[in-house]
């Protein structure tokens, strides 16, 4: 399967409460093709809707997000709170999520992987470093990482490894 097909149909779910990371992150994602959807949430509680289908979501379409990018520091519930309701529960719990925070405190990042975190990533804050992370990490977990079960959907692969036939 080819990677750009495979790429195509991934969904990044980004919890992230400051507008200026917001716009960087989806410029870094989109720039190199790495979703070709970024869900985005403005704080915990929303997130917590989100995954619970609840407020909101509550009708939303099945399928969970391919990786989940988790700001620390938010109002009305934090993401380690995102992070300790997502891990605890059976149907979420293999949902990957990168904490993506401006936080080098030792304290949060040893919670956060005491929590089941995935990854913790420090944010930049030159704007080069803070793209190239961004680019780093959607790499990662859009093309080289395999996703669990039912985060996306898979596209048929016909002869040849392509999403479409070949002609007759």
């Amino acid at each position: 399967m080819n990677a750009e097909v495979h790429v195509s149909c991934k969904k990044i779910l980004l919890v992230e409460d400051d507008p200026r990371d917001v716009e960087l992150t989806l410029a870094a994602l989109a720039e190199h093709q790495l979703a070709n959807e970024v869900m985005v949430l403005r704080d915990g509680a929303e997130a917590l809707d989100y995954f619970f289908r609840r407020g909101n979501f509550l009708g939303r379409a099945g399928g969970e997000p391919l990786a989940v990018l988790l700001d620390l520091k938010m109002p009305r519930v934090t993401g380690i709170e995102v992070l300790r309701a997502v891990k605890a529960d059976a149907m979420l719990k293999t949902i990957p999520i990168i904490m993506l925070t401006s936080s080098r405190e030792e304290p949060d990042l040893v919670q956060c992987y005491q929590l089941g975190v995935n990854a913790y990533v420090v944010k930049p804050v030159d704007f080069l470093d803070f793209m190239d992370a961004i680019k780093g990490l959607g790499l990662f977990w859009a093309a080289i990482n395999e996703p669990p079960a039912g985060s996306l959907p898979r596209p048929k692969v016909f002869a040849g490894g392509t999403s479409k036939p070949k002609a007759p």
